[in-house]
């Protein structure tokens, strides 16, 4: 979609920062991840944006 974007409206960009200032909460489904493997996502991260820029 070349030439098109579209604008939020108002009370998308309020909803979005009202998401914004609340905490992040963990469960069962969607735990908070250990220091391991936050490094491990960090790592691969880096690894994809490395591929990306060389594709």
């Amino acid at each position: 979609m070349l030439g098109y974007s579209q604008v939020p409206t108002p009370e998308q960009l309020e909803e979005v920062r009202a998401a914004a200032k609340r905490e992040i909460q963990f469960d069962e489904d969607s735990p908070e991840l250990s220091p391991a493997m936050f490094k491990a996502f960090r790592c691969s991260v880096a690894q994809r944006n490395r591929n990306k820029k060389n594709a």
